[in-house]
Parts: structure tokens; C-alpha cells; sequence
């Protein structure tokens, strides 16, 4: 019987990331974003991370207008300073997210203005779509919507007499 060997591999974190991950600026102290900031420049050549996650800091700041209720002109400063962040990096990746911001920003626009969205829908279609596939070779239709349903809504529906 061959011999295993169990090898305990340990995650090192980046200078200034901590667990592997940037975290928002807010749980930060400030001797915290200070040694964050002066590692990741320091260690870090490209800058690109830097970059990122001011990009990331950018789009919370515009997204967090809902949560304040700004006024319009705020929300279009805070879109400028994005696009702008986003535009002058030079990182491929954050020329995509700008595209898609752009691309989706009247349903984003609408969800900062009016603090509504579309999640709980978007949810029960995945529950539906996840009952569908797993009844999908169910050969009486009323017993795949039944199952569709139970999944839903948790509600089962009596068969009709």
C-alpha cells in the first residue's frame, strides 16, 4: 500500500491585503488605509490592484446613493468621477466594467433613484428554472408544475378530484 503524505499548505496573504482580499474604506482605520495604501505601493509594481480597488471604492460611493437618497446632480458627479477613475487606468478589466455600467446604467439609475429592484423575481426564476431541470423528465405536466410550485412557494396545490 503506498505511503500519503499530508502536506499542509498555509495561504499568504499580500502586503496590505490581510486576509487576501481589499476590504471597503470604511472598516479601515486610519492607520489601517495608511499601511494598506504604503504596502500596496510599495510591493505592488503595476499599481493595477491600487487602481482597482479605487475603481471599486468609485462605484460603491455612486451606489450608495441609494442608501442616501442624493439628488440627481450628485449621482452624475459620482458617475463622471467613475467613468473618469475608470477610463484614465489602463486596465483592460476596468474599461469592461465601465462598459457594462454604461450599458446597464438606466436600470442601475433606476434602482438608485427609487431603492427598488428586481431580485426577489430574479430569485423565484432561478428556483423555477432549478424545478424545471430536476423534474424535467417528469411525463405529466401537472405533477412538473406541482413540483415548480412546492419550490417556490412551498405551498403544495391538491390534485383537482
Amino acid at each position: 500500500m503506498p505511503e500519503i503524505t499530508v502536506v499542509k499548505v498555509e495561504r499568504v496573504a499580500e502586503p496590505g491585503i490581510g486576509s487576501g482580499r481589499l476590504v471597503h474604506i470604511e472598516r479601515l482605520s486610519d492607520r489601517s488605509f495608511v499601511r494598506m495604501w504604503n504596502d500596496l505601493i510599495d510591493h505592488e509594481p503595476t499599481g493595477q490592484i491600487l487602481t482597482a480597488w479605487i475603481a471599486k471604492e468609485e462605484l460603491r460611493s455612486l451606489l450608495a446613493c441609494a442608501r442616501q437618497q442624493a439628488p440627481r446632480s450628485v449621482i452624475s458627479h459620482r458617475l463622471f468621477r467613475f467613468y473618469s477613475w475608470c477610463a484614465n487606468a489602463d486596465i483592460p478589466e476596468l474599461a469592461r466594467l465601465a462598459e457594462t455600467i454604461c450599458e446597464w446604467w438606466n436600470e442601475t439609475l433606476a434602482f438608485i433613484t427609487t431603492g427598488v429592484t428586481n431580485a426577489r423575481t430574479e430569485g423565484t426564476n432561478r428556483l423555477i428554472k432549478d424545478a424545471a431541470r430536476v423534474a424535467f423528465g417528469f411525463r405529466n405536466l401537472d405533477n412538473q408544475r406541482r413540483r415548480v410550485r412546492l419550490a417556490c412557494t412551498h405551498n403544495v396545490i391538491k390534485p383537482a378530484a
